[in-house]
């Protein structure tokens, strides 16, 4: 992306921004990509690296663990393999080894379920592969101590050996002389010590000369000597020397294992490349916590929708303050590309301005923003602004003039993708012709296609935005009871700039404001009364638009009682149901019951019979059994029931009465008469049944028992 001025990323706090991210990374890589983080102007870059930081993101915060926790800064290391005769150390080949197992670590995370849900990282080692034979190498060398292995050769094995046993032997004769010279008194306190590489006893000074042996010094009082002994300055010198091939030997190793390597110092910067890389994507990741960030959308054209979007550094500021901060909503689209805020000083103009060119910034360079995901950002290749006051006095320009300088590099340069923000457009200069001008910019900037936001209190720009096409004004929210600006925009309607009220609110006395007003235009003076009238209508508006959803909420959570409130009736309804139909079946089984016992009874009877009249009669009393008996037994019992409870009554029925149903002979109540048909409940389930087959009952009433 194009700046202009250079200084616009410092003038947005883009580099603030930068320098918490900076902080984030621990890896050399990490921290030179973030301090020279770029802004791309390419889709397909832009949407890599938000998905990236964005999945990322969601890896904190679910507690999965990835493979990248170890910091590899070998850049030098590195360079060093490259130098042919180089021979690099048993530390740095651990080194190595770390990052390609850290790279495999990398590759195995990957499995094909997170291959797919975390593509975009995927794609950060797509580009390279695991070698690993490069583990293999080290691993037959180098020992967890970073020193040569025994086996490394069959040299080394030999020579160490060969130490191994002339230590012991040293041992052996230096304790034997020790313990001998121990009980003669020579012996001071410390014993023994090594200097110059051998193995030394600390003889008394008064008798060095009666112990054999060469003299390597003495001590710093010159009471104490110290004398390898004539015994084992032979041992020594085999020990000395065979110290002497086993470092020859280990450097030769080395060296070899230098060599072998070299080969793989491409492939393992790129290993270094790699995880850098991800320590890059993890800053951005934490950042975006941090700022509690979202993923927003992108698009190939001009254009931003910001829902819910805060100012980055405000946020943080606030969040260690407990404050809260006032969200920003605002779009700029091909209907309105040009913003124009109005309102009192203080009021957060210039805020809302650097919010959206900040946030602009951070997407365009992969950087997650504080904003509601269903934020919109498009695509710009420009962005210019002119914020403060920006005299020189090297080129001896006034502010005005660096402000008319400013202005024709904008209608100079803009076009469709440029976004732009003016701060106090047309200030510096005469009211009418300042104003004028600043009505010929905003012409021109929108003839080019430009997007952006202005901020003005110029009365003139907030009639020309309204009357013209393609500009929307916008103002800060000002409470006039209490005088105290509100932080927020309000989109469609110009401000006021409240300057009697402000003064007011310093104390300034009632006569010199009332005099100031006598000597403001009345047409100017009213527009701006009606300016302040409809802002406060408009906080009125709101409020009861407010009022309303509550209502609303309300109403649908008295809906929601209601509903759930018929539900239980309906369930209550369906249990009382079941209960009639379980006692309906009951019925029917004990019936069946007591039809088996006669059938059983009737086939044995059969069995036994001794003629066919007998077994004819048996037939005619089973066939009655089946077809007739349990119609019969039902209706009487249930007549025996009702009888029981009820007795019939004269007269046709009415609505209300109880009445008896001849069909089922059931009782019921009758609800409605239809004609010839009639609605009865029977329990609580309508039934409609002919009128003509219902009889008039009431309940009997209970004896005293």
């Amino acid at each position: 992306m194009k700046l202009y001025p250079e200084s616009a990323y410092i003038q947005l706090e883009f580099d603030k921004v930068r320098a918490i991210l900076v902080e984030q990374t621990q890896t050399l890589y990490g921290r030179q990509k973030a301090e020279s983080l770029r802004i791309h102007t390419r889709k397909q870059f832009i949407e890599l690296e938000l998905r990236q930081s964005y999945q990322y993101l969601q890896l904190l915060s679910s507690g999965q663990a990835f493979q990248n926790d170890q910091v590899f800064n070998l850049a030098k290391e590195l360079k060093l393999l490259s130098i042919s005769g180089a021979v690099l150390s048993g530390e740095i080949f651990i080194q190595f080894r770390n990052l390609a197992e850290s790279i495999r670590g990398i590759f195995r995370w990957f499995d094909e379920e997170r291959i797919h849900a975390f593509n975009c990282l995927y794609e950060v080692i797509k580009v390279t592969h695991f070698e690993k034979s490069i583990s293999e190498q080290i691993n037959k060398v180098i020992g967890e101590d970073a020193r040569v292995v025994d086996n490394a050769s069959v040299d080394l094995a030999r020579i160490r050996m060969s130490l191994y046993r002339k230590r012991n032997e040293q041992r052996r004769s230096f304790e034997k002389i020790r313990n001998k010279l121990q009980k003669a008194g020579y012996i001071a306190d410390i014993e023994e010590s090594f200097l110059n590489g051998r193995r030394v006893l600390a003889i008394y000074a008064e008798h060095k000369r009666i112990v054999k042996g060469i003299l390597h010094g003495e001590s710093d009082t010159r009471r104490t000597s110290f004398v390898e002994p004539e015994e084992t300055i032979e041992v020594n010198n085999e020990i000395y020397s065979l110290e002497s091939d086993e470092r020859d030997e280990e450097y030769r190793i080395l060296r070899d294992l230098t060599a072998r390597l070299l080969v793989q110092s491409p492939l393992l910067k790129q290993y270094m490349e790699v995880l850098g890389e991800f320590d890059f994507i993890r800053a951005k990741a934490k950042l975006a916590q941090q700022m509690d960030a979202h993923l927003p959308h992108v698009v190939d054209h001009s254009g931003i929708k910001l829902v819910k979007a805060y100012h980055p550094l405000l946020f943080l500021y606030n969040k260690k303050q407990s404050k809260p901060v006032i969200p920003l909503d605002l779009v700029l689209d091909e209907r309105n590309r040009i913003l124009l805020i109005s309102g009192p000083n203080a009021g957060g103009k210039t805020v809302c301005l650097k919010t959206t060119g900040l946030l602009q910034m951070m997407v365009q360079s992969g950087l997650l923003v504080p904003a509601h995901p269903d934020s919109t950002f498009g695509i710009y290749k420009q962005l210019m602004i002119h914020i403060g006051d920006t005299q020189s006095i090297e080129f001896e320009l006034s502010t005005y003039s660096a402000h008319l300088m400013n202005m024709k590099h904008f209608m100079e340069d803009a076009n469709g993708r440029t976004l732009f923000f003016i701060d106090e457009l047309g200030s510096g200069s005469d009211p009418n012709l300042g104003g004028a001008f600043a009505e010929v910019f905003l012409e021109q900037l929108l003839k080019r296609h430009a997007s952006g936001i202005v901020t003005t209190h110029y009365l003139n720009l907030k009639v020309m935005a309204s009357k013209t096409s393609g500009i929307i004004n916008g103002a800060m929210a000002f409470d006039e009871k209490s005088l105290m600006p509100m932080y927020r925009l309000n989109v469609g309607k110009p401000g006021s700039s409240y300057t009697f009220a402000i003064a007011e609110r310093i104390g300034l006395s009632k006569e010199l404001i009332d005099r100031a007003k006598e000597l403001v235009d009345e047409n100017h003076f009213t527009l701006d009364k009606l300016l302040n009238r409809t802002e406060q209508d408009l906080r009125v508006l709101e409020q009861r638009e407010k009022d309303l959803q509550k209502l609303i909420k309300e109403t649908e959570v008295l809906r929601k009682n209601l509903s759930q409130q018929i539900d239980k009736e309906k369930h209550v309804q369906q249990v009382e149901l079941l209960k009639y139909q379980n006692q309906v079946s009951e019925d029917k089984l004990v019936y069946l019951k007591d039809m088996e016992r006669k059938l059983k009874q009737t086939v044995n009877d059969w069995r036994r019979a001794e003629n066919e009249q007998d077994k004819n009669m048996l037939m005619k009393n089973l066939h009655a059994l089946l077809f007739n008996q349990k119609e019969k037994q039902v209706k009487e019992k249930v007549k025996k029931k009702l009888d029981s409870r009820y007795r019939e009554l004269g007269g046709e029925p009415k609505v209300g009465d109880a009445v008896l149903m001849s069909q089922n002979n059931k009782i019921g109540t009758l609800t409605e008469i239809r004609g010839k048909k009639a609605i009865v409940n029977l329990g609580v389930m309508p039934l409609q049944v002919n009128y003509a087959d219902l009889k008039r009952v009431e309940e009997k009433p209970q004896e005293d028992s």
